[in-house]
């Protein structure tokens, strides 16, 4: 005999055996449906946005181009290590002249550590000789949550098929001292040198170290 489960029928079971003092039962619902995640080996995560020139751009305006995407927050000491030293610009330059496109992405809220007007984010960039094709402000942390991108910095870098091909930080010294630099693995030059020789990318994947991304509290 078939058996079909109506709101009518599930209600007044459930009262039933309430009644009875018996715990009802759980209902597996289904679940819904989770935002697509940035996945090494898988598509990456399409997002708009706006430069700090106020420009639109989204991953579909480069198409058939090599992206890196790195996010940043100028306060935090992770992200000064780099910066203070010229890693990170030597990284970016090298990956331009390459013909990659580097987009440097901030993501801290407005009020929290990191957050810039457009006028200060290019001040900085020119001030510290940023190398990055341009960046992105994302204040409302939709691009950072659409890539689950956790700490300063985080790098994330999309083959020219769109494919995810490494997710991670920028090298294997987790540590905010500018000595550790020449010493360690870069993980991201590595990972383009890799790609320039069409090789698959020996570590595709790292736990990303610094600071945590200063997202809305509000919308966390």
């Amino acid at each position: 005999m078939s058996l079909r489960l109506t709101r009518r029928t599930f209600l007044n079971s459930t009262a039933a055996v309430a009644g009875a003092g018996i715990a009802a039962p759980l209902l597996s619902l289904p679940a819904l449906a989770a935002p697509a995640a940035a996945i090494v080996g898988k598509a990456a995560p399409a997002f708009t946005g706006r430069t700090v020139d106020g420009a639109a751009i989204s991953l579909a305006d480069y198409k058939g181009k090599l992206v890196i995407l790195e996010w940043t927050n100028h306060g935090c000491p992770f992200v000064r290590k780099h910066y203070d030293s010229g890693n990170m610009q030597a990284v970016q330059a090298e990956a331009v002249a390459a013909g990659a496109v580097w987009l440097t992405v901030i993501s801290s809220a407005p009020g929290e550590q990191g957050h810039v007007t457009p006028a200060d984010a290019k001040a900085r960039a020119a001030s510290e000789k940023w190398a990055a094709s341009t960046t992105i402000l994302d204040p409302s942390g939709d691009i950072g949550r659409a890539y689950a991108a956790k700490t300063t910095p985080h790098m994330f870098i999309i083959g020219t098929d769109g494919i995810l091909l490494y997710d991670g930080a920028i090298d294997d010294k987790p540590t905010a001292n500018k000595a550790d630099i020449p010493g360690s693995k870069n993980y991201v030059r590595a990972a383009l040198a890799d790609i320039a020789a069409g090789r698959p990318v020996a570590v595709s994947s790292s736990r990303a170290y610094g600071c945590a991304v200063k997202y809305a509290k509000s919308s966390a």
